[in-house]
């Protein structure tokens, strides 16, 4: 069985899965693609090992839609506004060279991935290493764009949307959007509404969920 769940802002996707074991009393519990902390939306729970089997189809397999709030000026060390500022800049883009640069974006390319990610560096994860002031050096990994769409710009904050293959990182692509407008830029809020067909629509609140009527909102795939 799987759970659609709409993740509140301020839990780890680790959090959830750990609520998620004790509602349902199944061991076997897992997510398909982990959401930040400060991030919120559509994340899917795996329930029993035979559903748990499946989970990678969703961490690699599909694709993954997103709502992004970027603010220009700053560069952060995560790449999010949970980090330290490193560089300030005071440019104002326009409307037009934010579109420019989303729609040169899209496609195939290559993204370093974030310093502060669980991605593993000599058997340890570069945030652990970056943490202790350490120079990880990630190497660049090929990402698709498949759509990037401008939704609102009032400087320094834009809206937009982005589809992207699974493991694309958008704190990545906010960094790299501040600095291909000559100026710096992180991303402030981030909503994950679509993974392959499933929509956000169809996700449940967390904190709705209980040991009695967790299986009236589980589904099968």
């Amino acid at each position: 069985m799987f759970l659609l769940l709409d993740k509140p802002k301020g839990i780890t996707s680790h959090d959830v899965v750990g609520k998620i074991r004790k509602i349902s009393g199944e061991r076997k519990v897992g997510h398909g693609g982990t959401l930040d902390p400060n991030a919120t939306g559509l994340i899917i729970i795996a329930i029993g090992r035979a559903s748990t089997k499946k989970l990678e189809m969703f961490t690699k397999g599909m694709d993954k839609t997103y709502e992004a709030e970027i603010i220009l000026g700053e560069e952060r060390n995560t790449d999010d506004v949970e980090g330290t500022v490193v560089r300030k800049c005071e440019k104002i883009p326009t409307k037009n060279d934010i579109k420019k640069v989303l729609e040169k974006f899209t496609g195939e390319s290559r993204q370093v991935p974030p310093d502060f990610s669980a991605i593993k560096k000599g058997g340890k994860k570069a945030y652990e290493l970056s943490r202790l002031g350490k120079n990880v050096d990630l190497k660049s990994r090929k990402i698709v764009i498949k759509s990037a769409k401008l939704l609102e710009y009032n400087y320094p904050r834009i809206e937009a949307v982005f589809e992207v293959s699974s493991g694309t990182y958008i704190r990545a692509i906010a960094r790299d959007l501040g600095r291909e407008l000559g100026t710096y830029a992180y991303l402030n809020n981030l909503k994950r509404i679509k993974i392959g067909k499933f929509g956000l629509e169809r996700a449940v609140d967390l904190d709705i969920l209980n040991s009695s009527n967790w299986e009236n909102h589980a589904i099968e795939i």
